[in-house]
């Protein structure tokens, strides 16, 4: 079951209104007092339904979680469509590119926001479970940068976290500078992969891969990290990955 409903990010858009998706299982209704764990996902126009997916080609979560009645909440807010405004939110830090020119990254504050008012609203509402061990972070590209932003930087709200195609080649210094000097616990559980056909479309994604990898490691994080044979940077090939990531998270 899928409920759709309009939010604001007045910091980031004003009063301009986007659609936010709530996945609820099944059998939410059945049992009153379970409550759940709760994954919020980025770009969440692609997450559930094709028709509403930017290029027709969604995760389809909904069927994935119907199918294998996974106890999980799933929470997922579309992005910003307007100019350079999902790189701006969906990045962390500022940086510079030759075909996209200066991006001001708004990354914190769309996590801000997310902590302070969209978290708290979810557990509100919503029959979750919402301590640190049961909230997770998920997203593909620069959702998936944002998600291994969120999982090291707001390390005290998320525990757990799957990092998808992660976009580190917008600003390799700085994303391993963030990872460094991040206070992460030992129990932390990151999932990250990047597709075979898609590792060398920039230059620098390999080599950050593996440096950002080695410094999760050093913080003793519970890192999985793979290369998928035959991936590429697409929903459809996303998708294919949901029971391997879902399993590594222990959901």
């Amino acid at each position: 079951m899928v409920k759709v409903w309009n939010v604001k990010l007045p910091k980031l858009t004003g009063d301009a209104l986007r659609r936010a998706y709530i996945y609820l299982p099944d059998y939410y209704d059945e049992d009153e007092a379970r409550r759940y764990p709760v994954m919020y996902m980025f770009d969440g126009h692609n997450v559930f339904f094709d028709s509403d997916a930017t290029y027709g080609k969604s995760w389809g979560m909904n069927s994935y979680m119907s199918w294998t009645r996974t106890p999980l909440i799933i929470v997922a807010v579309e992005c910003n469509h307007a100019g350079n405004g999902r790189l701006e939110e969906y990045s962390p830090m500022d940086f510079e590119n030759a075909t996209l020119g200066k991006i001001h990254g708004k990354g914190r504050l769309y996590m801000d926001w997310m902590v302070e008012e969209l978290k708290p609203y979810i557990d509100a509402n919503y029959r979750t479970l919402p301590d640190r061990e049961h909230t997770i972070l998920c997203g593909s590209s620069m959702g998936g940068l944002m998600a291994l932003y969120g999982a090291v930087e707001y390390n005290h709200i998320f525990q757990r976290a799957a990092c998808l195609s992660p976009s580190l080649w917008i600003s390799p210094g700085k994303v391993l500078e963030m990872v460094a000097r991040a206070d992460v616990g030992n129990d932390t559980c990151i999932y990250m992969d990047y597709g075979s056909k898609e590792i060398f479309n920039h230059a620098s994604s390999a080599e950050a891969l593996i440096s950002v990898c080695h410094l999760l490691l050093t913080k003793r994080v519970n890192l999985a990290f793979r290369i998928v044979p035959g991936g590429t940077h697409s929903e459809a090939s996303w998708e294919q990955q949901i029971p391997i990531f879902m399993d590594c998270l222990g959901l």
